[in-house]
Formats: C-alpha cells, structure tokens, sequence
C-alpha cells in the first residue's frame, strides 16, 4: 500500500498537532453552547474521533454521509445518504469535515442543515483545497487545519476506491495508482 505513496504532505505529529489545536479552539468558543458536532462520512471518522475526543466541553455527535465522488474526481451530482438523527432547531453546530475540495457536497450539506434552522452553523476541515473549488461555490470554512495543493491525497480517513484510509499521516497517491 505504502509502496503507492509519492510522498507524505502531512505526518501523524503535524495532524495530532493541529487538532490539539483546532480542539482547543471550538472547546474555547463553544464553552457553554452544548454544541451538536456532525461528522461527514466516511471520510471524516478519523479526524472526527481524534477531534471529540480532545474538545473538553459538553456537546453532542452525529453523522450524515453525503457523497458526490466516484473515483478520482466528484460526479457534480449530491446525494444524502445518512441524514442526522439528532434534531439541530436552536442549537450549536459545527460540521467536521476531512476535505473541502471541489465544495459541491459541503456546500449542499451546509445548506441542508441550514434549512433545519439551528442557532449557528460552521464548518471546521481537516483540509481545504482552494484550487479545486467550481464556480459558484463561495462558502468559506471558519476554521481550517491545513490549506493543501492540488495533489490527490489519501490517508488519514480519506481514500482512493475505499483504500488508503487506514494510512496515519495524509500522502499524495503517485499517480499511477489511479490512471489504471
């Protein structure tokens, strides 16, 4: 598996590093808020259990799986396949995401939950990916870990085909792992 990867953008420690860092950030802003933390799957599951399992307040979980990828690249076409399960009316939320990338499903899913009326939404992504954004998508990430290149990463919960997603750090997939 790790014979695929053309190098390693991000180690395990400069991720560890940073989530102690965005933790400590939505621990500080949402002190008193009882906040609903909603994970994107599949994608997400890694960062968002190292992500609670270091914000030090009150809150909630839940988890929606939106999907918009087939391959290397998004379809265009949005899809909820898991909705929430908690009702967010009137209360705190904060998307976790791994990577805002093209935007589209972000996009959608902060609009879906927008519409369910809660007191406040944000987003919070691993990683963001400015230079593969469509047009039209304007929607900016209060809070961001990394700002990344255009390269195809996987690791760390995001994948290729549903592999890679166990790797500890976030790599670029040499390319001839997925042009086959």
């Amino acid at each position: 598996m790790e014979k695929n990867i053309e190098k390693v953008l991000l180690s395990r420690e400069q991720i560890q590093a940073k989530v102690l860092e965005l933790a400590a950030t939505l621990s500080e802003e949402y002190a008193d808020k009882d906040p609903v933390f909603v994970g994107v799957l599949k994608g997400v599951v890694i960062f968002f259990a190292d992500m609670v399992r270091e914000i030090n307040i009150p809150c909630e979980i839940d988890f929606m799986c939106v999907s918009s990828y087939g391959g290397t690249s998004s379809t265009g076409n949005v899809m909820i396949k898991k909705d929430l399960s908690v009702d967010i009316k009137d209360r705190h939320v904060v998307i976790l995401e791994d990577i805002y990338d093209t935007g589209r499903s972000l996009d959608a899913t902060y609009r879906y939950l927008l519409s369910k009326e809660p007191a406040s939404l944000e987003i919070c992504t691993l990683l963001d990916k400015p230079e593969r954004r469509v047009d039209g998508i304007t929607l900016k990430p209060k809070y961001v870990g990394f700002t990344i290149p255009n390269e195809f990463v996987v690791g760390y919960g995001l994948d290729f085909n549903e592999h890679y997603r166990n790797l500890p750090y976030i790599g670029v997939l040499k390319p001839e792992a997925y042009q086959n």
